[in-house]
């Protein structure tokens, strides 16, 4: 058995825990990929401890070993897809690594005539051109090209060194060499946003795919120079620092959204909508503008918790989330500040007729009935407050309670929000005393 290896298995397999550990608590679409991957990295190590042995069991060690390796590098390019729901993705991939064994295959046995080993390296190539032909014309994308491009040139080297002395060893190199380098490309372009995390796996994979190109120079150029296998090794532990490093990083960005928006709806919760209308008018005091506040509260919603679930009442209150982002411009603000409140800040230039529409176009949205996945559907309505800065108030605070003034006060009449049947709080009240007004009844839609 190759002793040697276990020092790597065993730092490779911790490293892997650690992974493990760190996508476990912050999972994301490409953290099972990425973890599947570096398992394959320990099946390589965990193979090459019997790469000594002679006869069948060596030579099954090394296909295990180097596919182990190879379909680690596949799964860590897939991973960094933009496209990667793509059914032709998929095929990308089972192509690639089925050909990418098949080679490997046939390179450790010997068992392939030429014709056999020539074959496998033109399918290295024209499998992924293949399949980026076929769906040209319903999906296409740069990154697909580069690396087929790359494929295409691996296969031309291949037939060109495979039967020569020391061929294969070559041929095998380059296979792996274009596998991290691809790596390298693909997390390039979808980790391009300059972190720690990014530039250390880059950096990595690239080292990593150079590791293959400097091996066979150094034994041939430089045959007298000894590199300890852990030193070749090291690029892995770098991808793998880098790795968790991302996901940490991520771990944190989402932390720092969870803060300031609404988990359900992914909108602004009432923390980063407060610091929003704060800034919103100082804006409008500096340029002497108006900015309006619009307080919107869906009616009976716990009806429809009550009688439907309350994963029907999340899904509503996401789709309505949805229309009234769709109904402003990008520069205004939709927010959600309580459990079934939304707030919205409409910036200058606007008036109060133009935000009183405003209003009532949101309204009419909930007219239609709400599809909620399946035959599920809802029909709900709506109340609006709308408060415009200066005229009702000069802070946020005041401002906020206008609104929510006129919003309870159209609850209780729709028809004229002046003519409530019950008493309204004057302007200078406080939320908690203008939230302890009787709600009266208001018919249902549905």
């Amino acid at each position: 058995m190759n002793w040697s290896e276990l020092p790597d298995l065993t730092a490779v397999a911790l490293l892997a825990c650690a992974f493990a550990s760190v996508s476990r608590r912050n999972p994301t679409p490409v953290s099972g990929i990425w973890l599947t991957g570096w398992l394959m990295i320990v099946v390589h190590f965990a193979a090459f401890l019997f790469l000594g042995i002679p006869g069948i069991w060596g030579t099954l060690a090394a296909i295990i070993g180097l596919s182990g390796l190879v379909w680690a590098g596949l799964l860590f390019m897939w991973a960094s897809v933009p496209y990667r729901v793509q059914k032709s993705s998929r095929w990308m991939l089972a192509a690639l690594m089925g050909s990418n064994t098949l080679y490997i295959i046939l390179l450790n046995t010997n068992a392939g005539s030429t014709w056999a080993l020539n074959i496998s390296a033109f399918l290295l190539g024209a499998c992924p051109l293949v399949i980026a032909l076929a769906v040209v014309t319903k999906f296409t994308h740069s990154l697909r090209w580069i690396m087929v491009s790359n494929y295409l040139g691996l296969s031309i080297f291949a037939l060109v060194v495979q039967q020569r002395p020391g061929g294969t060893d070559l041929a095998l190199n380059a296979l792996l060499f274009i596998i991290y380098f691809n790596c390298c490309v693909h997390f390039f372009f979808g980790y391009r946003h300059g972190t720690a995390g990014s530039f250390i796996t880059i950096a990595g994979f690239l080292t990593w795919a150079a590791v293959f190109v400097m091996s066979p120079i150094m034994s041939t150029f430089f045959s007298g120079i000894h590199i300890e296998s852990e030193v070749w090794n090291l690029p892995k532990y770098v991808v793998a620092v880098g790795m968790i490093l991302l996901l940490l990083e991520e771990q944190i960005e989402m932390n720092r959204h969870l803060a300031l928006h609404d988990y359900l709806t992914g909108l602004p919760n009432r923390r980063l909508f407060q610091d929003r209308l704060a800034s919103a008018l100082e804006r409008a005091r500096r340029s002497q503008n108006q900015t309006a506040l619009l307080v919107v509260d869906l009616n009976h919603f716990k009806e429809v918790n009550d009688t439907q679930g309350h994963h029907i009442g999340d899904l509503l209150l996401q789709q309505v989330a949805t229309r009234f982002s769709g109904r402003v411009r990008r520069s205004d603000t939709v927010a959600r500040t309580g459990g079934d409140e939304f707030s919205i800040i409409l910036e200058e230039p606007i008036s109060r007729q133009q935000a009183e529409a405003v209003g009532n176009a949101l309204l009419q949205l909930l007219i239609e009935p709400i599809k909620l996945g399946g035959e599920n559907t809802a029909r709900i309505s709506a109340s609006v407050g709308v408060a415009i800065f200066p005229e009702d108030a000069y802070d946020p605070e005041s401002l906020f309670i206008a609104a929510d003034q006129r919003m309870y006060s159209s609850k209780r009449d729709p028809q004229n929000p002046a003519k409530g049947e019950l008493p309204v709080a004057p302007i200078g009240s406080t939320l908690s005393e203008i939230r302890s007004l009787p709600d009266p009844a208001m018919p249902v839609v549905d």
